[in-house]
């Protein structure tokens, strides 16, 4: 078990992570933040001035927070192509919206201000990216959030050292050892008043003490805790940064492990500090002295500029390779390139070409693609034939030429390099890649591509891709390579990417679902490996196109493509394929749409891996994000497949269910633990996320939010801010489907088929809940899994006390519940399991603690779940605070008067 901590330990906190970041920590000093605003956000001065206060603001809160280690020395504002040049503008190099730190956008629907960073991985994993309304930025709501400085550091602390919140909205009070009911916070010395609103008329409100919940002996529903505005606190700022007093982050001295909120959930009941201090930022600094400090940041402004894009494509001899197809590589790859260039990247982009074998080829310098005859121009210098050696090398240096030779920069501009062959020569232009500042997309085709591909990506913060043989593949890897300026309405979406090997003279048929904010720019593409089939294709109002409709392309590489004239119909569309081949083929069908328009957002689905490699026994996990604009699409059925480096393929159906890889429920980020290595090399990610109608709905709540503050104590009297603007927990979406590319990875150290010794134990339980009916303890948990969250687990052992630190430090000397009869079910199943407790006198005010461990096949186990909390309760008398883990008499807790349950963290 020692050895698998520490395989779990590296799995999740040593490989790099997927998303780029130019963020680095330079002599105590972060550079190379990027701010991004929106394209859709209007021009105004105000807003770039709001945003070098903040951060200036915060660079000397987080230099103090952090003990004088760190703040921030450069920060880069990306201004969208949207706002006027002006000559105080850089052009960018690098940076870009899709791989910005920090996003300035408005809500879509308008749902409120509060400022939140997207971050799903475990405990000391970076987020993705914090998001701020210009709103927010723009107008004074200190008293709601305290200072936008402030705000911004508890929000970096979310997204740079995978910290998680010390408040809880759903759980905002708990039971603490002492029986005392507790608001959510930490440290437990900030105080306040616990009340009810009944009336509220400006800043002045009625209310009343706080009742106790019948069922919960809690406070009831309505019950909100008030700070005092005057504290004598100095944490935390992952709690509330709002507070003058607050300028710290909790440490283990001060730390409250019972609170139920994320950040016990995720970090073991760690503190902030001690998760903070063990990031590698602090690993290699030390506290900065002197008196004459320069904390000030300096600030860079950058617009976008039109994307460049040059194809760099392989057509050596081994691009004849068929791969048992009865069609080539080289057929694939112009295939596919033809739909990235007429469905795929966005108009208005700056598109060239080059073809390399031995040596490079320039078949077209940069052309701006603003029409169809742009588009045709391009593609019909795709290569016919294939032959020759590779060199790769020969093909990014002319694909640099082909940049700027058009007077374009190669910093910030894209190759995306196509290649299925190994050349020994690659690492020789590393460094002139480097000093290139372009990003470099690559995708390697078939098993034998280089190697080095993916350093290539890794160096440049560009795509890795990977395609095994079927056009499929390869189409979903250019797919991918979208626009990176953060406009929505330019993105292309893939709603179906079908592969079907048809015996003769048979028909296959399908629907495509086209919901009612895309439609726009809609193409049907069907590809065959022999012979063109017949096509039938029907739209949601009957009209019918046929293969006639379908053109073929001038390259006769087997395809035919149907745009639909205008806005496509909203429904479900069927088409049927009909083989008229004598032998069997392969015939494929994708269909490619936009959205509607720039101001109704579609359904979004992006994924990844949690690393670009591993090397076993290592777990990973797939993540998949369906959202639309900014909110959490929930109850969608996303499966992610993942193909092996020989064309073996794995299904995962991936969960929002708050248990196993997955960090919080009903986030909309859907994960999965991937286990099933199937040899070393390349492996590929798709995911499909598909929702039936009436079945989706839009979350209207997002997590790792500066907690919004309903109001003070102030001189004795309740102060209020103006209330959240109310909106409706949830609404309906209707039913859609999605795919997208997860681009490649790497799996290295797997031994032969056959001498797999098991190593991956059940998932931790992480929702543990506990509760009295009677004498009866009542415990319910999700299954998790024979290996993480897959399969059945064998059996499981269940442990209580009187005292939580028991379980905590010495669990298997706790008592032990009989669990004969309990027979653990398929992973992701409801657990219900409930006893009497027997190893002592269960009595009035009795307060009882309760944990699992879970046991595979290969008697492998689980770390200790969550510890589940149980009081007894029976009647109301005279309360008397408890010693922490005392024996609990009847008199003492008889004020509370209820049986209550709740689950600590």
């Amino acid at each position: 078990m020692f050895n698998l901590k520490v395989i779990l330990f590296l799995a999740w906190h040593l490989l790099p992570e997927v998303k780029t970041s130019m963020v680095k920590l330079n002599n105590n000093g972060y550079e190379g933040i990027v701010i991004a605003i929106n394209p859709s956000v209007p021009e105004d001065e105000k807003l770039i001035q709001s945003i070098k206060e903040m951060v200036t603001e915060a660079s000397t809160y987080l230099f103090y927070a952090t003990k004088q280690r760190v703040y921030f020395r450069n920060v880069s504002i990306l201004i969208p192509m949207t706002w006027k040049s002006k000559s105080d503008y850089l052009m960018p190099k690098q940076e870009s919206y899709d791989q910005a730190d920090v996003i300035v956008a408005d809500p879509y629907p308008k749902y409120g201000d509060d400022p939140y960073t997207l971050q799903y991985g475990q405990c000391g994993d970076k987020g993705q990216y914090i998001h701020f309304t210009p709103n927010f930025l723009l107008t004074n709501n200190s008293s709601i959030y305290g200072p936008r400085g402030r705000v911004f550091v508890h929000e970096w602390a979310h997204l740079r050292w995978g910290v998680f919140d010390e408040y809880n909205v759903d759980r905002p009070f708990y039971f603490s050892r002492k029986n005392t009911i507790e608001a959510t916070r930490c440290s437990t010395t900030i105080t306040g008043t616990n009340v009810v609103f009944n009336e509220c008329k400006g800043d002045s409100c009625i209310t009343r003490p706080c009742r106790r919940d019948s069922q919960t002996g809690l406070y009831e529903g309505k019950c909100t805790f008030i700070p005092n505005k005057s504290q004598t606190a100095r944490d935390s700022i992952m709690f509330m940064q709002n507070l003058d007093s607050v300028v710290e982050f909790c440490t283990a001295k001060t730390h409250n492990k019972e609170a139920p909120n994320l950040q016990n959930k995720m970090c073991n009941r760690r503190s902030t500090w001690d998760v903070i201090s063990e990031s590698p930022d602090f690993q290699n600094s030390t506290p900065m002295t002197g008196t004459n400090l320069s904390l000030h940041p300096t600030f860079s402004l950058l617009r976008s500029k039109p994307r460049v894009v040059c194809l760099v494509l392989d057509k050596s001899g081994s691009m004849t390779n068929e791969d048992g197809l009865d069609v080539s590589r080289l057929t694939r790859m112009n295939q596919a390139a033809e739909m990235y260039l007429i469905q795929i990247i966005e108009k208005g982009s700056m598109v060239g070409m080059v073809t390399f074998e031995s040596y490079a080829t320039i078949q077209t310098n940069l052309i701006n693609l603003t029409d169809d005859s742009a588009y045709l121009n391009i593609t019909e210098k795709l290569p016919p034939e294939a032959g020759g050696g590779t060199s790769i090398c020969s093909g990014l240096k002319t694909g640099f030429q082909v940049i700027t030779m058009s007077n374009q920069s190669t910093s910030g501009s894209e190759i995306i390099l196509l290649t299925d062959g190994e050349d020994s020569g690659i690492s020789s232009c590393f460094e002139e890649v480097k000093q290139s500042g372009a990003i470099i997309h690559t995708i390697a085709l078939g098993p034998s591509a280089a190697k080095e591909l993916e350093t290539l990506s890794d160096m440049t913060g560009g795509h890795r891709l990977y395609a095994y043989k079927d056009i499929n593949g390869l189409i979903e890897a250019f797919s991918r390579i979208s626009s990176r300026s953060g406009s929505i309405a330019q993105q292309p979406l893939q709603l179906e990417s079908k592969a079907l090997n048809v015996t003769k003279n048979k028909w296959v048929n399908g629907t495509v679902p086209v919901d009612s904010a895309i439609g726009n720019d809609t193409f049907f593409v069907v590809t065959w490996t022999a012979k063109k089939p017949e096509i039938i294709l029907q739209d949601p109002k009957g009209k019918i196109y046929t293969t006639s409709d379908f053109k073929e392309d001038r390259l006769n590489s087997r395809s035919a493509r149907l745009r639909i004239p205008g806005i496509a119909e909203t429904g479900s569309w069927t088409y049927s394929l009909h083989n008229k081949n004598i032998y069997s083929q392969l015939l494929t069908m994708t269909v490619t749409t936009r959205a509607k328009s720039p101001t109704t957002l579609p359904v979004i689905a992006t994924a990844h891996m949690s690393q670009n490699s591993a090397h076993y026994p290592s777990p990973m996990i797939v993540y998949a994000q369906v959202s639309q604009g900014f909110l959490p699409v929930l109850g969608v059925n996303v499966t992610a497949t993942i193909e092996t480096g020989d064309g073996n393929q794995v299904t995962l159906d991936l969960w929002d269910n708050g248990v196993g890889a997955d960090t919080v429920k009903n986030d909309g980020i859907y994960s999965r633990y991937f286990t099933d290595y199937q040899g070393n090399g390349r492996y590929s990610l798709k995911v499909h996320a598909q929702a039936r109608e009436n079945m989706a709905r839009l979350s209207l709540r997002q997590q790792n939010e500066a907690l919004y503050i309903p109001g003070y104590v102030e001189n004795g009297k309740i102060i209020m801010n103006a209330p959240r603007p109310e909106v409706k927990e949830e609404a309906q979406v209707e039913g859609f489907s999605r795919l997208t590319s997860g681009g490649s990875f790497t799996v290295t150290g797997v031994p032969p088929t056959g001498n797999h010794t098991p190593v991956f134990p059940p998932s931790t339980i992480a929702d543990l809940d506990a509760k009295f009916k009677g004498d009866l303890i009542q415990l319910s948990w999700t299954a998790p899994g024979n290996v993480l969250d897959k399969g059945k687990a064998d059996s499981y052992v269940i442990r209580i006390s009187t005292c939580s630190t028991e379980l905590e430090k010495d669990f298997h000397n706790a008592a032990l519940v009989s669990t004969s009869s309990l027979i653990p079910k398929e992973a992701g199943s409801t657990e219900h399991f409930e006893f009497i407790p027997e190893s002592f006198m269960i009595e009035n005010g009795t307060q009882v603690y309760i944990a699992i461990q879970t046991t595979n096949e290969a008697n492998l186990t689980s770390e200790v779940s969550n510890i589940a909390q149980a009081t007894k309760f029976i009647l109301p008398q005279q309360s008397s605070a408890l010693a922490l883990c005392t024996h609990v008499s009847a008199f003492s807790l008889t004020v509370f008067g209820f049986a209550v349950s709740l689950s600590l963290f």
